[in-house]
């Protein structure tokens, strides 16, 4: 049995904005390290303004959209979260702090959760 899973403090956020046949999209990227003594299974992450005030509990994750992780050793993975967006949606979105949620499961089904594993802002 796991003795703890960790999401560590290691954490880049990107957002940006790019074009693609003349359909702008923009582009937020979350990478952190999750460690587990016997293997991280999966990594779900959601990013939410603070203005709205939500809280989001480790529950109310589960069906969230999951990062991509990668083994970089037998007890740690690097996981990825990238969200596309489309410019209509982009000029829809919360300027402004936001924070990012990230509940993690290992191997053997135990979990973790950060309630504000990273914050980032949104301007223009």
């Amino acid at each position: 049995m796991s003795r703890r899973i960790l999401i560590s403090s290691f954490a880049a956020v990107v957002v940006g904005g790019i074009a693609v046949g003349g359909f702008a999209m923009a582009s937020f990227t979350f990478t952190t390290d999750v460690r587990d003594d016997l293997g991280v299974k999966g990594l779900k992450v959601i990013a939410w303004p603070a203005s709205s005030k939500l809280d989001p509990t480790e529950a109310e994750l589960r069906s969230v959209d999951s990062a991509e992780c990668r083994s970089t050793s037998d007890e740690t993975s690097r996981c990825t979260y990238t969200l596309k967006i489309t410019e209509k949606e982009e000029s829809g979105r919360d300027r402004g702090t936001w924070h990012i949620s990230a509940p993690a499961t290992a191997e053997d089904g135990d979990t973790g959760f950060v309630s504000r594993a990273a914050s980032f802002e949104i301007t223009g």
